[in-house]
């Protein structure tokens, strides 16, 4: 037998909540892909959110695509307020997935900030703060500076200068709290039709959104790497030094 599935509830918002005016639930999307944006979304809620939240909401993994798209308007209504934002394939090369992280991370708190919906804390999907700016070393003012990224789909250019709030990591958090739940879906579906609606000349964008299918894999045989694909990444067969 498989095991039962984690329901979502509102017991770690809702603890939160008792100390905090609003409270942010956030989730990536495409951080394993070898193309396409990673994408972040964030979801916040209130102490007026209603405690019933859309019927059938679960980790956005968990869901056929039908369902996601049609829990999308449902997760916007039942929150206070939410965002997607992403980071493009040359800033994942520039930064790094986790800096690449962070920057959409920080992009989707700039929007919901901007209409004056930024939260005082936010739970984090995983076991890993990536959202969280690190702590200088010594050696940081001698590092190089990071090349010029590459524009891609979802780089809304928004700033990033604000303050992070402080992040509670939740193991599971996108099937376990209901916030984190909802921002899943946003990001995937969100995602799902940028790489949908790119220009593809052969690696099958629609069906594999950027991951490692076997169609991908052959058109990256044939075709070699394009701008959406990370070339900073082990591409399979992909040269890595060859592929720009």
């Amino acid at each position: 037998m498989s095991p039962a599935r984690i329901r979502p509830d509102r017991l770690a918002e809702s603890g939160l909540l008792q100390t905090h005016e609003l409270v942010g639930g956030m989730d990536e999307v495409g951080r394993g892909s070898l193309a396409g944006p990673v994408s972040v979304g964030l979801a916040v809620v209130s102490r007026r959110t209603p405690d019933a939240f859309p019927e059938g909401l679960a980790d956005s993994k968990q869901l056929t695509p039908r369902r996601r798209e049609a829990l999308v308007e449902p997760c916007r209504q039942w929150v206070l307020d939410s965002a997607v934002a992403h980071a493009s394939p040359g800033e994942i090369d520039a930064l790094g997935i986790v800096g690449a992280l962070r920057l959409a991370g920080r992009r989707a708190l700039a929007q919901v900030a901007s209409r004056g919906h930024a939260p005082d804390v936010v739970i984090l999907d995983g076991s890993a703060d990536w959202l969280t700016e690190p702590e200088p070393d010594l050696l940081s003012g001698l590092a190089a500076p990071a090349a010029p990224a590459r524009p891609g789909p979802g780089d809304d250019g928004l700033p990033t200068a604000l303050i992070t709030p402080p992040v509670r990591t939740e193991v599971k958090g996108d099937a376990r709290c209901a916030v984190v739940a909802a921002a899943s879906v946003l990001a995937k579906v969100e995602r799902d039709a940028l790489m949908t609606a790119l220009p593809d000349p052969g690696y099958a964008w629609a069906a594999n959104k950027g991951y490692a299918s076997a169609a991908h894999v052959d058109g990256l045989a044939r075709l070699g790497a394009s701008e959406q694909h990370r070339r900073s990444w082990r591409l399979p067969g992909v040269d890595r030094f060859t592929a720009g």
